[in-house]
């Protein structure tokens, strides 16, 4: 392992913080991920149901729901973290490190993840939903038979591109305090000089990014109906 100390001297010598650091990342993409996707399940069925000839059309709320979406997607993550820290100070108890990166997190990503749980349940071909009603089935079932279950290949490829874009997050969430692999590399990397503490962050950041999208893969070549 000589060989990674010559390479990486700076994170060597602080090898147990870059490890922290990468646990602080895992916890965060992990919290973060688990919440956004039940809220953006929720949200997104939502948007589905409630839009102009839904199963339970409510036009208005619909656009008002979809209009605070819209907003919160629109807004730069590393300005909607700074404008939400005296609420995640109220909530958190703290704005700063992991406890102070969860709420600002899931703010940032569940807007941009509903909208893709929402285009995953459009992509569910009409005709089965046209069926489902026509025998019969309450709108609760034909969400969870018809809605739910053939979107579940949609639904692994947008939470791929979801998780993915979180890891991203995480990163910028470094830059205010958040802890992680950003963090260390704002810290060492970019205010100390240190080259290989950025090299070594980013690639262990490509390294989550590979993962995640293999295990979307295969969880979409698994369930994709042939």
């Amino acid at each position: 392992m000589q060989w990674l100390t010559n390479l990486f001297p700076n994170v060597a010598v602080r090898a147990d913080e870059f490890f922290q650091s990468i646990v602080e990342t895992l916890i965060m993409v992990g919290i973060t991920g688990v919440i956004s996707f039940v809220l953006s399940l929720v949200i997104g069925v939502l948007l589905l149901t409630t839009r102009r000839g839904g199963l339970l059309a409510a036009p208005v709320f619909n656009q008002i729901l979809g209009w605070i979406v819209n907003i919160l997607r629109s807004v730069p993550f590393i300005i909607l973290a700074a404008a939400l820290v005296p609420i995640t100070r109220i909530i958190s108890g703290t704005a700063l490190g992991v406890q102070g990166a969860i709420f600002p997190l899931v703010v940032g990503i569940t807007p941009f993840f509903s909208r893709q749980i929402e285009s995953a349940f459009l992509s569910v071909d009409p005709g089965l939903v046209e069926a489902a009603v026509s025998m019969g089935l309450s709108p609760a079932a034909i969400i969870w038979r018809v809605y739910f279950r053939e979107a579940i290949p949609s639904i692994a490829k947008v939470t791929t591109i979801t998780i993915v874009s979180l890891i991203g997050l995480t990163a910028i969430s470094g830059s205010l305090g958040g802890g992680g692999l950003g963090d260390f590399a704002i810290r060492f990397g970019y205010q100390q000089f240190m080259l290989d503490a950025t090299i070594a962050s980013v690639i262990v950041l490509l390294i989550m990014v590979g993962f995640v999208e293999f295990v979307g893969r295969t969880v979409i070549d698994a369930t994709t109906h042939q």
